[in-house]
């Protein structure tokens, strides 16, 4: 079976604290499944989809889910360098989780310059309204005050997800069009991928023509 055909591979990290739902929200992405029974990641999960930023481009994400723990934190600042894309991930109905993303994005920028990453925050568990400890206000006002792009999403109701993960996608790939981020040797935050090569059916004709003459 060969291998599916994409423009360019962009590896996307998940970051924020303990339970915020960085696992629920990438097993939705990539199974379309919510699994009310998540066990906190140990370490760095690793999880991979196919995405189209635009008619005919498609693009593989690299898409690293991190522990929030502090005792992973170490392992966690590794995968910072060889990344292009950070999602920050705050529970809407947890409130330190939403103050601690100050912290996360510094982190993130420290780690990861001198390349540059797309950021997009995300207000996660959005169907737990009865539980609501941050308001929408908060969390846009929070990303716009960086720059950053905001979405509120839920893993149980899909709400935001697929929206979200195509932000960052066609965002990255725009980037990349305009030369803001560039392919780097030793640099694993955008690879080249695999297209099929257009003179493969051009040649098997001009073969064909050859016999039959």
């Amino acid at each position: 079976m060969c291998d599916p055909i994409f423009e360019y591979q962009f590896r996307l990290i998940l970051i924020g604290d303990s339970t915020v739902g960085k696992s629920s929200l990438l097993r939705y992405f990539t199974d379309g499944k919510f699994d009310e029974a998540c066990d906190p990641t140990v370490g760095v999960d690793f999880y991979a989809r196919l995405m189209e930023v635009k008619p005919g481009v498609r693009v593989k994400l690299q898409l690293w889910d991190t522990a929030g723990q502090e005792r992973f934190r170490s392992i966690t600042r590794s995968y910072y360098r060889n990344s292009v894309g950070v999602m920050i991930v705050y529970d809407i109905s947890k409130r330190s989780s939403f103050e601690n993303l100050k912290d996360w994005y510094e982190e993130a920028r420290e780690h990861i310059e001198p390349h540059r990453a797309i950021f997009v925050i995300l207000g996660h568990k959005a169907d737990n309204e009865e539980k609501r400890q941050v308001t929408h206000r908060e969390g846009k006002r929070f990303a716009e005050m960086h720059g950053l792009k905001f979405f509120e999403t839920s893993a149980k109701t899909g709400q935001n997800v697929e929206e979200s993960f195509a932000q960052i996608a066609r965002d990255t790939y725009q980037h990349l069009q305009d030369g803001h981020i560039k392919i780097e040797p030793g640099w694993d935050g955008v690879k080249a991928g695999f297209a099929r090569p257009k003179e493969t059916v051009q040649l098997a004709e001009a073969e064909g023509d050859s016999r039959c003459c």
